[in-house]
């Protein structure tokens, strides 16, 4: 076990106590977003807690935003108030209805449950038109026709206020006229916007008069043509909330210079009962990409196989290499609420994974670089069914019948004709341990032409059988095989990381992606042992000796068996040295 495994482990045991000792303290173990939401209920400021994931349909979710899936389900859990999946779909020249449809089922996936609570910005619409013609009423928003280059330069800088726009003295009737010919189509995208009424002088720079509606003639994919004219998200934000009754808005720290103009929003248009915005740290993961853009890049350069390749850090992604709902709710877990910025590792949620998995997965065996070893003073033809434990830390899974014969594959890496010292595995003249089978000594090997090994040889014991010796001799070695007149064909893929970690995620020089060549190992003449056929998706196990790997979901074939490695059995991340 390296460091880090043993920090991850002392954490997850932390988290663990804090659940079952009931005489430590609440105060202790409850985050910041607790605590308020505690005050507001013994205040009176709601009697209930109702919260949403609200994300935007224009790209698939990441492990990032597992964490606010999460929060505000488990939340709205914990004190028995209601959670709504709404889709934040204003903004229609980037959303498809294949992100829609990719962002259910990752939060299906995940566990949080919205029942029949499911919902579309656009759904409001109507509702978001009528308040912004309040507004305009109240004098609080006016048309505007300064393009968005002059919308910019009229805002002025952090050091600077802005300068009025030039067309906000319009009447209220005016405004709504205009307004209505928006809507009515009458003006090109970027002809005309709606501006609220704020302060150009603010030092926050998102109230110096946002626009919060636009012309956009697209067509969307839930609205169909309906609307030519769409609401901006600070605008349409608060709104949803507050028509959904939301009381706790939870969001990332980004939004957090965004909050006065969501609490401007639900201020002028007089809702009776305002949610509030509470904003807490993204999870950052260490050298991964997550950035839309990039993503997409990837996949159109066909550098990955799409938003679900597993060498990707996307919750479809992690689903398709294997890892688990309860792994990525224990490492979200494990990285906490706060207001502080962090990063977490990788090797956490490696950790996470490996923890979840140790006594779950059955553990089989696989060869991966197979050669085949000839025990030639076991009888020809004969074949024999060995009882072998589908895993030694769960007897609840039982065991299993595996055939043993004269013939077997081994991994090509467990045999040396000239080993270095302390080489405990196959040579001439060394006996080892076939792993619940015999004890054999290896007398020699067969190549071919080029000098490749084809063939190695060896005798064994028979009465050694279940890999014990009646004579007490200790051998130092063990070794998995496959017998080969019943081993079932597959393929095999190994990932790593997508990102060289030596050299970051981004190139300084051009802000390209620092990519990994040996990000995937594809192994096509591997050998697995006959319980895996008919092995399908999402079947996970342990390849003894080789790590964590799971059916793969989009390319396995009953005809063709497909196995990605979801992780190694250990990992090979190290402490850095303290200065």
């Amino acid at each position: 076990m390296d460091a880090y495994d043993i920090m991850y482990r002392n954490a997850w045991a932390l988290q663990e106590m804090k659940g079952k000792d009931r005489s430590m303290s609440e105060t202790e173990s409850r985050n910041f977003i607790e605590a308020i939401i505690d005050r507001d209920l013994a205040e009176g400021v709601c009697d209930t807690v109702h919260t949403r994931f609200p994300p935007e349909p224009n790209g698939y979710l990441h492990i990032g935003h597992a964490k606010s899936i999460l929060l505000n389900y488990g939340l709205a859990r914990q004190y028995n108030g209601k959670f709504n999946m709404r889709f934040d779909d204003t903004n229609p020249t980037k959303e498809d209805v294949e992100f829609v449809e990719s962002i259910k089922e990752d939060i299906q996936w995940l566990g949080a449950d919205w029942e029949d609570r499911l919902f579309f910005a656009s759904d409001y619409f109507g509702e978001m038109y009528e308040a912004a013609v309040k507004l305009i009423k109240k004098g609080k928003a006016y048309v505007s026709d300064l393009t968005a280059e002059q919308i910019k330069e009229y805002r002025g800088t952090l050091t600077e206020p802005g300068r009025d726009d030039p067309f906000n003295s319009r009447s209220v009737e005016e405004n709504l006229e205009l307004f209505e010919e928006m809507r009515e189509g009458k003006y090109a995208d970027g002809e005309k916007v709606l501006r609220a009424r704020i302060d150009m002088a603010s030092p926050n720079i998102n109230m110096r008069d946002p626009v919060i509606y636009r012309v956009a003639h697209m067509t969307h994919h839930n609205t169909g043509d309906k609307w030519c004219i769409y609401p901006m998200y600070d605008f349409a934000h608060p709104i949803e909330d507050a028509i959904e009754g939301i009381t706790h808005s939870i969001c990332t720290l980004e939004f957090e210079d965004h909050r006065p103009l969501y609490d401007w929003v639900v201020r002028e248009l007089e809702y009776p009962s305002p949610p509030k915005q509470i904003e807490f740290a993204k999870l950052y993961l260490k050298n991964v990409v997550t950035g839309k853009r990039y993503i997409k890049k990837l996949v159109q350069e066909g550098i990955v196989d799409g938003w679900d390749d597993p060498r990707l850090v996307s919750i479809a992604a992690l689903r398709r290499r294997g890892f688990t709902p309860d792994s990525i709710r224990k490492f979200v877990e494990l990285c906490g609420v706060s207001k502080a910025h962090s990063t977490a590792d990788y090797a956490m949620l490696e950790y996470c994974i490996r923890e979840d998995l140790k006594a779950k997965a059955p553990r089989v065996m696989a060869i991966l670089d197979p050669v085949k070893l000839i025990i030639d003073n076991y009888p020809e033809g004969q074949t024999e069914m060995l009882t072998v434990g589908n895993n030694p830390e769960n007897e609840t899974l039982g065991s299993r019948e595996v055939p043993f014969g004269r013939e077997l594959y081994i991994e090509r890496e467990d045999f040396m004709e000239e080993p270095p010292k302390k080489y405990f595995r196959m040579f001439p003249g060394n006996e080892v341990r076939l792993m619940n089978a015999y004890f054999v000594k290896c007398t020699g090997c067969v190549k071919d032409e080029n000098g490749k090994i084809t063939q190695v040889h060896c005798t064994y014991d028979p009465a050694s059988k279940g890999g014990n010796s009646p004579d007490g001799r200790k051998v130092k070695g063990t070794i998995h095989w496959v017998a080969a007149s019943t081993a079932v064909p597959a393929e095999i893929r190994l990932y790593e990381n997508i990102i060289d970690e030596e050299k970051g995620v981004y190139n300084v020089e051009d802000g390209s992606l620092n990519l990994n060549p040996n990000s995937l190992t594809v192994m096509k003449n591997c050998r697995v042992e006959p319980s895996l056929t008919g092995a399908v998706s999402p079947e996970r196990f342990q390849f003894v000796r080789q790590g964590f790997f799971c059916v793969d979901s989009r390319d396995s074939r009953p005809d063709g068996l497909v196995f990605n490695r979801i992780v190694s059995l250990k990992s090979s991340f190290v402490l850095p040295k303290e200065n």
